[in-house]
C-alpha cells in the first residue's frame, strides 16, 4: 500500500508530466507554423513520451492501492521567438522535472518505500537522457547560429526520431 504523502506526491508528478506533454505540444505546433517538421516531430515524440511517463505512474499509484485525483493542467507558452530559444527551455525544463523526480525520490527514501524507490531509479535514469538530449541540441543550435542550412541539416536530424516505449 502507498502512503498518502507518496499517493500526493505522485497525483502532482502526473499533472506535472501531463503539463510537460502540453508544453512539448506548444513547442511542436510553433515549429509547424514555422516550417521545422524535423523539430516538429522531435517534439511530438517528446509528447508522447511524457504521456508514457504520466501512465506509468499512473499504473504504479493504481498497483500500490492509491488513488488519482486529476487535476487542472496549466496553460503552457505558446509563443516562441526562435528554435534555440524553443530548446533552451526545454532543457530548463527537464532539468526542473529532474528537480521533481528526485524530490519524489527523497520522499520515497524518508517514507522506507522500497517499491517506489524501485520504480523511481527508472525515471532518474530517464532524466539524465532526456537533459542530456535537449542540451545536445541546444549546444548544436548555439555551433551553428541557430539558422541556415545547419539549422535545416539539423532539422532533417530530428524528423528520423521515433516513440520507442520501454519495456520497463
Amino acid at each position: 500500500m502507498i502512503s498518502q504523502k507518496l499517493q500526493d506526491a505522485f497525483n502532482e508528478q502526473i499533472n506535472k508530466e501531463l503539463f510537460s506533454e502540453y508544453y512539448y505540444l506548444s513547442m511542436a505546433a510553433y515549429f509547424n507554423t514555422i516550417g521545422l517538421d524535423g523539430f516538429e516531430n522531435f517534439f511530438l515524440v517528446q509528447v508522447q513520451e511524457e504521456r508514457f511517463h504520466a501512465m506509468k505512474m499512473y499504473r504504479f499509484v493504481n498497483e500500490r492501492g492509491g488513488r488519482i485525483y486529476l487535476k487542472k493542467i496549466d496553460k503552457p507558452k505558446t509563443e516562441f521567438k526562435s528554435a534555440l530559444e524553443v530548446l533552451e527551455l526545454a532543457f530548463e525544463h527537464e532539468k526542473y522535472v529532474s528537480k521533481l523526480i528526485n524530490e519524489l525520490m527523497d520522499l520515497a527514501i524518508k517514507e522506507n518505500d522500497h517499491a517506489t524507490k524501485s520504480f523511481l531509479n527508472w525515471f532518474i535514469d530517464e532524466q539524465v537522457e532526456e537533459e542530456d538530449s535537449m542540451e545536445t541540441i541546444v549546444n548544436k543550435l548555439k555551433l551553428i547560429g541557430g539558422k541556415g542550412n545547419g539549422l535545416l541539416m539539423l532539422d532533417k536530424e530530428l524528423a528520423g526520431r521515433v516513440f520507442t516505449p520501454s519495456a520497463k
